[in-house]
């Protein structure tokens, strides 16, 4: 395998762990490999990483990835440029008799006789654990094992002592080598395979019901709701600088180069004004529905990048002020705190909205947009309709997200019909996806 083989594999993993690569990006790290060869690893590594990874989180990724990928190359040549093969490359052929390699003793040439079969097996497909086992026999049958089986069974027939220890090792052979192609198929996974696994266990949890959540469930969420802010963080950034670049003000332009003959030395924009996002999350952390709540505070907390004012209020039946809380308790003591302090009264939307109007109602202004997040169940309580309905005249937007389902809106102590008239949105959301698309909904608002 080339040099550049080599490194376009090398490439092709980090894409599929999720560090984006531009073509420009893989050219430079051939030029860099040109400069620096493949026989020293360490300098390898250190060319590479600042033309291929971006971020810490990349720089992170990436020396996982090396230490996997080239870990299983032995430098074999003495020096780098064009000509120069890739680490554990060689000149020679592996043997092809899979008895005779097994049992040559020979690291080199086994290693590079299962590389080849790992080749001609297409391992680098490999997506899922599961499939190590498939792609292990793929690689025997591109090694020969059809041959040996042949003779095995050859050697099981005859019934005679020399032919029971041939066969013995035969047996032996098959083993070690179906070990090795194991090995080689797991190692395969861990660095073109992981991170498929991931997305597809993350899509997998990000489409599941946030109600059929478990504890043990809180970590990986973490995990995955972290994600989804880079996510927004980068589609929004983007969105903005591209917005931003504005239009040519031709009447301005020839105005201010009058006196140039109307050359246009001194260009000028068209700008419009865009406001920065602004959320404000009102929370009802009563009952069942505190677990949506630590999801949409952690998602919107994540942003700060992107939504540089947030302020959190979280309310059973009396509004508190929780946004410090978030920023100096960390987020999992800060929502133990939230549940314990705030979440045990009985649940008034009517008092919530009271107690904004009173010691919040500044907060609010044409920027603002309004997170409401609850089930509208007031416990027959006063709805206090016209303070929803001025709150929602003074915001930019306002977005309800009810955990509860359509079909109960408005039966029992429901109120969400009497909300509704005054919202921009009114969303059921069951499962993280939901959240994610809410949010970003709003944030397309800005651009």
């Amino acid at each position: 395998m080339s040099a550049e083989r080599t490194l376009t594999e090398f490439v092709r993993a980090l894409r599929s762990a999720d560090v984006p690569v531009s073509t420009a990006e893989a050219i430079a790290a051939v030029e860099a490999v040109r400069l620096m060869g493949y026989q020293d690893k360490d300098v390898l590594k250190d060319s590479l990483r600042p033309v291929l990874a971006k971020s810490v989180d990349e720089a992170s990724d990436f020396d996982r990835l090396f230490d996997l990928f080239f870990a299983r190359r032995a430098p074999e040549t003495s020096g780098g440029g064009e000509g120069a093969q890739a680490d554990g490359e060689s000149e020679g052929e592996a043997p092809q008799d899979m008895v005779e390699l097994a049992q040559s003793g020979d690291e080199a040439a086994i290693a590079m006789a299962i590389e080849q079969a790992g080749r001609d097996a297409n391992v680098q497909d490999i997506r899922f654990s599961t499939q190590t086992a498939y792609y292990a026999q793929q690689m025997m049958k591109a090694m020969g094992v059809e041959k040996l089986e042949s003779r095995l069974l050859d050697r099981l027939q005859a019934h005679t002592e020399e032919a029971d220890a041939e066969a013995e090792a035969l047996m032996g052979a098959r083993r070690d080598m179906m070990r090795r192609a194991r090995e080689h198929a797991n190692a395969q996974f861990e660095v073109f395979g992981r991170g498929e696994t991931d997305r597809f266990r993350e899509d997998f949890l990000s489409e599941k019901r946030i109600s059929d959540f478990d504890r043990s469930d809180h970590e990986r969420m973490k995990a995955l709701v972290a994600k989804m802010a880079k996510r927004l963080a980068v589609k929004h950034s983007r969105r903005r600088r591209k917005k931003n670049r504005g239009q040519l003000d031709v009447r301005r332009t020839l105005r201010r180069n009058a006196g140039r003959d109307s050359v246009p030395f001194d260009v000028h924009w068209k700008q419009k004004k865009r406001d920065r996002p602004k959320f404000i999350a009102i929370c009802d952390v009563s009952g069942s529905v505190a677990r949506y709540v630590r999801f949409l505070l952690l998602l919107l907390h994540s942003l700060n990048d992107v939504v540089p004012h947030f302020r959190a209020f979280a309310f059973s039946a009396r509004l508190t002020d929780v946004g410090d809380w978030l920023d100096t308790d960390g987020f999992e003591r800060a929502m133990e705190r939230i549940v314990r302090d705030v979440g045990m009264g009985s649940t008034d939307y009517g008092q919530a909205l009271s107690d904004l109007k009173v010691d919040h109602w500044n907060a609010i202004d044409r920027r603002t947009t309004l997170f409401i997040l609850g089930d509208g169940r007031s416990n027959y309580a006063d709805p206090r309709l016209d303070l929803f309905k001025e709150a929602a005249a003074r915001a930019k937007r306002t977005i309800w997200l009810n955990p509860e389902g359509p079909s109960g809106w408005g039966t029992g102590d429901s109120v969400i019909p009497r909300y509704k008239p005054f919202c921009n949105t009114m969303e059921h959301v069951a499962t993280l996806k939901d959240l994610e698309r809410a949010v970003d909904t709003a944030l397309a608002a800005y651009t």
